[in-house]
């Protein structure tokens, strides 16, 4: 069922909201109408605000905005002074709710996976080395990954949101496996009898195809997603960040092996 309302017309609607004791009123046993003031004691207008909003059971005023041609982050930075600095009665408190609070909150909730899964993930290296210091090698070297996401959000305006932050997970788990690859290759050379320091460089030339191909097979199958704008933080994320970081990868990875090991050059 539908409620039907209906209003008269705005000239007859400001006529009675002025004059209220002229409006006509129909008793329930006559079919004759009469003024409403012959009717009762008194009329007087009173201003009332029939909805009181709550939070938590607080009475609460929400300043609510849909931003258009920008972005949550970049609105909430532009006014974020300004609000902070309105000095508020006694008994007055201030938040942010909505967007932030769910990505805030969104954010949080990856951290109690995000722990253990680095946790496992480091056992699982040390496990496969059987040493402590390929770990400290991969971890060295993935963070530089971000020198790649910084340098296409930050020109393209795009927010580092929850998305942006799944695809930065994923673009750890992407370094850490190239990281990987070139690593059992140097130990493979080592095993063979090769000297430290060429088993380095043998690696570096042997495993620079098999890489950059899973990488640019991975930034191809990413792409489409550019033009959605629900995944593009992601998109552009794992896609700039992660061709940067494998160029480094395959720089970073043999410098920090033989910083580590202390594997100097052989002298000319």
């Amino acid at each position: 069922m539908l409620p039907i309302v209906v209003r008269d017309t705005e000239k007859n609607r400001r006529q009675a909201a002025g004059n209220m004791d002229a409006i006509q009123v129909k008793p329930s046993l006559t079919i004759k109408s009469v003024p409403l003031g012959q009717v009762v004691e008194d009329i007087r207008l009173e201003w009332e605000d029939p909805i009181i909003t709550r939070f938590d059971r607080r009475r609460q005023v929400a300043i609510q905005a849909s931003p258009a041609g920008v972005f949550f982050p970049e609105m909430r930075s532009a006014v974020k002074e300004k609000f902070e600095a309105i000095e508020l009665p006694p008994g007055y408190s201030f938040f942010w709710d909505g967007e932030y609070d769910s990505t805030l909150g969104a954010q949080l909730s990856l951290i109690p996976g995000g722990v253990p899964a680095a946790i496992i993930m480091t056992l699982i290296i040390v496990a496969l080395f059987n040493s402590v210091r390929p770990s400290l090698v991969i971890a060295l070297t993935v963070p530089f990954a971000f020198i790649g996401i910084t340098a296409i959000l930050a020109p393209t305006q795009t927010p580092f949101g929850f998305m942006s932050m799944l695809g930065a997970m994923s673009l750890v788990g992407l370094m850490i496996k190239n990281s990987i690859v070139l690593l059992d290759e140097i130990e493979a050379n080592k095993a063979s009898g090769m000297a430290l320091y060429d088993s380095i460089i043998a690696a570096g030339l042997s495993r620079v195809r098999p890489v950059v191909l899973g990488a640019a097979t991975t930034v191809l199958g990413v792409m489409p997603l550019i033009q959605d704008a629900f995944w593009v933080s992601m998109a552009l994320t794992i896609m700039f960040g992660l061709a940067l970081g494998t160029v480094l990868t395959m720089v970073l990875i043999p410098v920090f092996y033989a910083t580590l090991y202390r594997i100097k050059s052989p002298q000319q």
